[in-house]
């Protein structure tokens, strides 16, 4: 696959849980997160993505420590546009200057000269989205950013984006059970953008049964099943499950050499509205 110029592959890593609860803070276990993040590459990933947000700061400093000196392939994504405060709780801050100050810092933590992927965590809703994405479009011709990216956005807001500056990826909340935004990722496919799916395993009665069944017909584990269906979906789906153990880790990576059947496809796309987590 690739992402504007860069070659990834179709399965990455999200490392938001290498965080404490309420993504806030250091993890329980360093030397785990740290072995989590090495265990990835060695396995082939080379699509991390992370924000600054995270920690807030340290995720993206676990991934420098672990990772130093990076491999020449590896491509790592960082979003800026959330501020906190404390565990769970996140607040809107896209200024001009904010995402300024954000973009320094994620290039101090990860210790990089340019960021890969930089994206828009999320429109703020007292900000004009055209001020946000402008000045990530200056930070680019400034040479601090190579790509840009978005997240959490309408169709409306990547065609408003896309007159200021190529996108070459949108990250949005997707899966089989959840397929609030199939419009988008349908754009996407058919404009030669990246879609980064994040929680990729639905919840509900009716989809939880459905992805068990096929599982258990694959001799898989469901997680195996929900990512398989996203890699079917579009050539151009871009997966970045997480999870804070190797042994998650390395079956995760299975999933990449599942293939669903038309019928399991389809039963899994039909999973009803009722069911979707939200």
């Amino acid at each position: 696959m690739t992402l504007g110029e860069l070659a990834v592959h179709r399965l990455g890593y999200g490392a938001m849980r290498l965080t404490g609860a309420g993504v806030w803070g250091p993890p329980k276990d360093r030397a785990g997160a740290l072995a989590v993040l090495r265990r990835a590459v060695e396995l082939g990933v080379n699509f991390i993505d992370t924000a600054d947000s995270y920690g807030p700061e340290v995720n993206e400093e676990l991934i420098a420590e672990a990772l130093l000196p990076y491999p020449s392939e590896l491509v790592i994504a960082t979003k800026g546009g959330w501020v906190r405060s404390g565990p769970g709780v996140w607040a809107h801050n896209a200024t001009p200057d904010h995402l300024r100050k954000a973009v320094e810092g994620s290039l101090k933590r990860l210790r990089r000269e340019r960021i890969d992927l930089y994206q828009l965590h999320i429109p703020d809703p007292i900000v004009s989205f055209e001020a946000s994405v402008g000045t990530l479009a200056d930070l680019q011709a400034e040479g601090k950013i190579r790509l840009i990216g978005l997240s959490n956005v309408t169709r409306e807001h990547i065609e408003r984006a896309r007159k200021i500056v190529p996108i070459v990826s949108v990250q949005n909340r997707y899966s089989f059970a959840d397929r609030e935004w199939d419009y988008v990722v349908d754009y996407c496919e058919q404009n030669g953008i990246v879609f980064i799916p994040w929680f990729p395993l639905g919840a509900g009665k009716v989809a939880e049964e459905t992805v068990r069944r096929i599982a258990a017909a694959h001799g898989a584990q469901p997680m195996h099943v929900a990512l398989a269906w996203l890699l079917q979906r579009s050539p151009l789906m871009l997966p970045i499950p997480g999870t804070s153990s190797v042994e998650h880790l390395e079956e995760n990576m299975l999933a990449g050499s599942l293939r669903l059947t038309k019928s399991e496809f389809d039963q899994l796309a039909g999973v009803p509205e009722l069911a979707f987590s939200r």
